[in-house]
């Protein structure tokens, strides 16, 4: 049950420390243009181009963010299982992934964003083993 938990707390934190760097961080320092609805997938894909570059690596940051962050907060609650932070960082680098193949990007911007997933998931990996009790 604890392991439960665990997964479905990393997954909310993950989810939350995106939206942290993507929407509060990134859209208050790079607004997007006058008219601009960041919810509606459409106009996200007919205007990627008069998104500012700073929002764009925002996202970037957040999913790496997201991922080092929901697998550890996942293995602080479990304690004793790595699972629940493998299951946070496979959804959330699944996420990331989902969301280049889905928006047309600059080759730039998906390359980071799927590198530094993996990256995430390495580190997120790595802190949670770290601080695993068996």
């Amino acid at each position: 049950m604890k392991n439960i938990l665990a997964t479905i707390v990393g997954l909310i934190v993950a989810s939350l420390t995106v939206y942290l760097f993507e929407t509060l961080i990134g859209h208050t320092l790079f607004p997007l243009p006058e008219g601009a609805n960041p919810m509606d997938m459409e106009w996200i894909k007919n205007n990627m181009d008069q998104i500012p570059t700073g929002a764009k690596v925002m996202v970037v940051i957040g999913h790496f963010m997201g991922i080092v962050v929901g697998m550890f907060v996942a293995r602080l609650i479990s304690k004793t299982s790595m699972v629940p932070a493998y299951i946070v960082g496979g959804l959330m680098l699944a996420a990331t992934i989902f969301n280049v193949a889905m928006l047309p990007k600059e080759l730039w911007f998906s390359i980071s964003d799927i590198v530094l997933a993996v990256v995430g998931l390495l580190i997120g990996k790595s802190l949670a083993k770290r601080q695993l009790k068996i």
